[in-house]
């Protein structure tokens, strides 16, 4: 059984790759942990607007994170493996791994990542696309 969309539009050629985007998207919808904000910082200074990441991850040190942009996915995962030299009276704090993915748009490039206080800040900006017009010449048959 075939699944209708707004991208199946026989006008709307080669939407294809947009259409699996946003399916993926929808996968990873309801993870809750970590959590996260999304803000928007205003142009400063001849810098282009960004857009801010900002994933809580209390606990996490620097080489236990990792930041890969796959596939037009930004890919933020934690790996923490447990101390096997304390003992515990009481565990309310698991160690843990995650992966948290964010679905970039075309012209979205990764600029810079921080960890900070247990808050991890990635900043994103766009890039404007090169807006290209050709004239096509028509041939005789």
């Amino acid at each position: 059984m075939s699944r209708l969309s707004v991208l199946s539009n026989p006008l709307l050629l080669g939407f294809e790759e947009i259409e699996r985007l946003i399916d993926r998207t929808g996968k990873g919808a309801n993870e809750g942990y970590p959590p996260y904000n999304i803000e928007r910082i205003a142009a400063q200074s001849g810098e282009k607007e960004k857009l801010r990441i900002t994933v809580a991850l209390a606990g996490f040190l620097r080489d236990q994170l990792e930041i890969t942009v796959e596939d037009n996915q930004l890919v933020v995962r934690g790996r923490q493996q447990d101390d096997k030299s304390r003992e515990y009276l009481y565990r309310g704090i698991a160690a843990r791994q995650f992966t948290r993915t964010f679905v970039l748009a075309d012209g979205i490039e990764v600029q810079s990542a921080e960890l900070s206080n247990g808050m991890l800040a990635i900043d994103l900006v766009r890039h404007e696309p090169h807006r290209l017009v050709r004239r096509i010449e028509i041939e005789n048959g």
